[in-house]
C-alpha cells in the first residue's frame, strides 16, 4: 500500500503542520495561568509531533469550500480537534484502557508523569479545547457567533458519549475489560464480563465512533467555520465519515504489517490483546478492498458537491500510507 507522495500534497501539508504547531503555541496556556508540572505534561503529548492529520482536514476543508484566505477562520476548530485528539491518545495510552508504553515515538504520558498527572493533562487539554472553540475567533460578528456554536455542537457529539468516548466504551466491553455489576448495583462485587464477540456492522459502529466521529467532526468544521451551504456540509460529512473508516482500517492493517520504529507505536498490539479489528475478521486483503471502497465514497461525495482543493489528495494519502 506504499506511495509516493506528490511534491505539492507534501509541501501542502508541511505548511499546514507548521501553521497548527504555531497555532498551539498560541493557544495553549502557558503558566503562571496553570500549573508548571501540569503545563508540561500537557505538552509533552501535544509536541510529540504526529501527522496532524485532523486539524488539516479542517483547514483543507475550509479552503476547498472557502478559499485559502478564510483558513483563519478555521484555525482555532483545526486546534481545537487536535486537543482533543492527544487527549484521546494519553487516556487510551492508560494501563485502565490499551496499558501501553510507547506513542509518537516516545514514552507515553503515564509512564513519564505517572497516571494522575496523565489523567489530568487529559482532562486539561479537553477542556481547553471547548474554551478555544469558544472564544476564537474573538471578533464581534453575529453570524461568526453562529458559526461557532454549531462547531462546538459538532465537536461536542463527536468527542462524547454518542461518539469517541462511546466507541472506547465498546472497545474496552469487546475485549472484556469492563466488570458485570452485581442487581441491584453495590449488592455484591462486581465481577469481570465476558468478552463481547462483534459482528461486522458492530465492527464499523465502534470505529465509526472511536475513531470515525472525530475525523468526520474535523471536515465538517472547517466547512462549517467558512459558511457552508447544508449541500456542501453534508458532502463534507459523508466526505469525512468515509476517510474516517479508511483511517480505521488501515491503522488496523499497519498493526500487522507495520513496525514499532515504524508506527511510533507498539505494533501487533492489537492482535495480541485479542481486539476487535478489520484484518481479524475480514483478513488483510479484504480489509485493503474495504479502505479502498471507503476512499471512492469519500471523494464521490466530493465530487457531488463540487468540492476539491487538496481533500482527494489527502484521502487517498490516509488510504496509502505506510505509517
Amino acid at each position: 500500500m506504499s506511495v509516493t507522495l506528490d511534491a505539492s500534497l507534501e509541501t501542502y501539508l508541511d505548511r499546514r503542520r507548521q501553521m497548527v504547531e504555531e497555532a498551539l503555541q498560541h493557544f495553549l496556556p502557558h503558566p503562571p495561568a496553570l500549573p508548571a508540572l501540569l503545563s508540561q505534561a500537557m505538552r509533552y503529548s501535544l509536541e510529540a509531533g504526529g501527522k496532524r492529520l485532523r486539524p488539516i482536514l479542517t483547514l483543507a476543508a475550509a479552503e476547498a469550500i472557502g478559499g485559502e484566505a478564510c483558513s483563519a477562520d478555521a484555525l482555532p476548530a483545526a486546534c481545537a480537534v487536535e486537543l482533543i485528539h492527544t487527549y484521546s491518545l494519553i487516556h487510551d495510552d492508560l494501563p485502565a484502557m490499551d496499558n501501553d508504553t510507547l506513542r509518537r515515538g516516545r514514552p507515553t504520558s503515564h509512564v513519564v508523569f505517572g497516571e494522575g498527572l496523565a489523567i489530568l493533562a487529559g482532562d486539561g487539554l479537553l477542556t481547553e479545547a471547548f474554551a478555544l472553540l469558544a472564544r476564537e475567533p474573538s471578533r464581534p460578528d453575529p453570524a461568526l457567533a453562529e458559526r461557532k456554536l454549531h462547531a462546538i455542537a459538532l465537536v461536542a457529539e463527536a468527542a462524547g458519549a454518542m461518539g469517541m468516548v462511546g466507541g472506547q466504551a465498546v472497545d474496552l466491553a469487546a475485549v472484556g475489560q469492563c466488570l458485570t455489576p452485581a442487581s441491584p448495583p453495590g449488592s455484591a462485587p462486581s465481577r469481570p464480563a465476558l468478552p463481547v464477540k462483534l459482528a461486522p456492522t458492530a465492527l464499523r459502529d465502534m470505529h465509526g465512533r472511536k475513531t470515525g466521529a472525530l475525523i468526520r467532526a474535523a471536515c465538517a468544521v472547517g466547512a462549517v467555520m467558512v459558511g457552508a451551504n447544508a449541500d456542501e456540509l453534508e458532502s463534507m460529512t459523508t466526505f469525512g465519515t468515509e476517510v474516517g473508516l479508511a483511517f480505521q482500517i488501515v491503522d488496523d492493517i499497519l498493526d500487522v504489517a507495520g513496525s514499532d520504529s515504524a508506527l511510533g507505536k507498539t505494533a501487533g498490539k492489537d492482535a495480541a490483546a485479542g481486539k476487535p479489528t478489520y484484518p481479524a475478521l475480514f483478513g488483510l486483503d479484504r480489509s485493503r478492498a474495504m479502505a479502498h471502497d471507503a476512499l471512492e465514497t469519500a471523494l464521490a461525495a466530493l465530487t457531488r458537491a463540487g468540492i476539491s482543493g487538496h481533500l482527494p489528495a489527502i484521502a487517498r494519502w490516509v488510504v496509502h500510507r505506510t505509517h
